[in-house]
């Protein structure tokens, strides 16, 4: 990438000739030159509705995460906690300052690492990543890569601003790069976009190293995936964004400062995120099964199956806007939404962990952690991944055994959107001990239908 640069720089490349290679690149996975290897970005989906498009005063988030198929996700809870003076914090790549204390989160997560690519924390903030390619090559460089900042926001931010003042403080001290990958044969690097929630308000905050723009959201449907969406309406940015892409050459006075533009491979920037029609299209309507419905759509794309890519986990939140009700959050631990079912969390002290959702830990001996990185790929399934593997088995392979499970399945999942909205519609205060072993009990029941 440097190489095709500087001959851009030095008027032996043209700025059309430079995007089309790029976009032709980013097309069809990767290509190899001697000096030229780039990525595709998965093709995960983020969705934000609000009043007075969403049902009964709630913000309703989701995402679905698209990565290589045959990666583990899991379901971890940190509870808050307190940190020493001058202590550390070891993320997937780099050690950073710990703070002196960490808010309570419950995140889906790549087992190979130490960040998520989607999320909650104790406050009603949710943050989901997107890899994004820009005109500016990532950096292969191991920094803090965009799923470190994910946990890293959630964990210091009680609002959705708070949050991202967090990213973009790390982004600018540490920078962001490494692989995204458990990928030993190659590097595969990207830039960043985020989507950041809470019951009042969302950020898109979309990056390109460590310049970044943010546009903030207070009502209707917003849909981010794994192109730039920012355009001119920008309500918090980089100080130097515009002095550094004007020096650059990519930007000038005479035009309205467009962030898709500037930084986008040619045109990728117009497509616009399959899913949010059908969001739009339900008026007010829109509520967590609304938003489990879009995630599991394969004909529009959202809900991923590709040679290359699955979606392997899946969120929805519900933050009601009055803050005497609780935020629920509703997490499959599993691939394919459309095989998994969504099971509800709730934030309360002394939760119940989960194990059968946690991946296996293999300390120091994990070759992620081990220098040169990724030489082999451990078993990193858990027992609810083992249990829904054997689940898709038979939906492939008996079709009326397995669609008689998937009934089964999804009937479970009714009863439990059913309970949480009583939740949300109740008048007294939630009994903490209602709930504490909540998300438990669902994975509990889940694994016995399997069984």
């Amino acid at each position: 990438m440097s190489c095709l640069l500087a001959a851009k720089n030095h008027g032996r490349m043209n700025d059309f000739l430079l995007y089309e290679i790029m976009n032709w690149a980013n097309a069809n996975f990767y290509f190899s030159f001697p000096f030229f290897r780039m990525a595709a970005a998965p093709p995960s989906y983020c969705f934000v509705a609000f009043p007075p498009c969403s049902k009964d005063g709630l913000v309703v988030f989701g995402k679905n995460s698209a990565r290589p198929r045959d990666e583990v996700q899991e379901v971890v809870y940190f509870a808050a906690a307190t940190h020493d003076p001058g202590s550390k914090v070891e993320c997937t790549y780099i050690e950073i300052e710990q703070v002196p204390k960490t808010h309570a989160v419950v995140l889906s997560r790549p087992s190979w690492l130490w960040g998520a690519e989607m999320g909650a924390n104790e406050h009603g903030v949710c943050v989901a990543n997107e890899a994004v390619v820009t005109r500016e090559p990532a950096s292969e460089s191991e920094a803090l890569l965009g799923m470190d900042l994910v946990r890293l926001g959630l964990e210091r931010g009680a609002t959705a601003r708070e949050a991202l003042d967090v990213i973009v403080a790390l982004l600018e001290e540490h920078g962001q790069g490494g692989n995204y990958y458990e990928d030993g044969s190659s590097c595969h690097a990207f830039q960043s976009a985020f989507l950041i929630v809470d019951r009042n308000e969302a950020w898109i905050l979309e990056t390109s190293g460590k310049y970044w723009a943010a546009e903030k959201i207070t009502e209707g449907v917003k849909c981010i995936c794994n192109q730039l969406s920012l355009t001119t309406k920008i309500d918090a940015e980089h100080p130097e964004l515009r002095n550094y892409v004007r020096s650059q050459g990519w930007w000038n006075e005479d035009t309205d400062f467009n962030f898709s533009e500037v930084f986008s491979l040619a045109d990728d920037h117009l497509a616009c995120c399959s899913g949010r029609e059908s969001l739009e299209k339900q008026g007010g309507d829109v509520s967590a099964q609304t938003m489990i419905d879009v995630l599991r759509d394969k004909d529009s794309g959202v809900c991923v199956d590709s040679e290359s890519f699955l979606t392997t986990a899946s969120i929805v939140s519900v933050l009601p806007q009055d803050p005497s009700f609780p935020c629920v959050h509703y997490f499959t631990g599993t691939p394919d939404p459309s095989r998994s079912i969504f099971k509800p969390f709730i934030f309360v002290d002394d939760v119940k962990l989960v194990p059968k959702v946690q991946s296996p830990s293999f300390g120091d001996d994990d070759p992620a952690k081990k220098i040169p990185r990724f030489q082999e790929k451990p078993d990193r399934r858990h027992e609810l991944y083992k249990a829904h593997e054997w689940a898709r088995s038979l939906l492939e392979s008996d079709q009326d055994k397995g669609q008689k499970l998937m009934r089964i399945m999804l009937d479970l999942e009714k009863q439990g959107l059913e309970a949480m909205e009583d939740i949300l519609t109740r008048t007294e205060i939630l009994d903490p001990a209602e709930v504490v072993d909540l998300f438990y009990d669902c994975v509990d029941t889940e694994l016995k239908f399997f069984k």
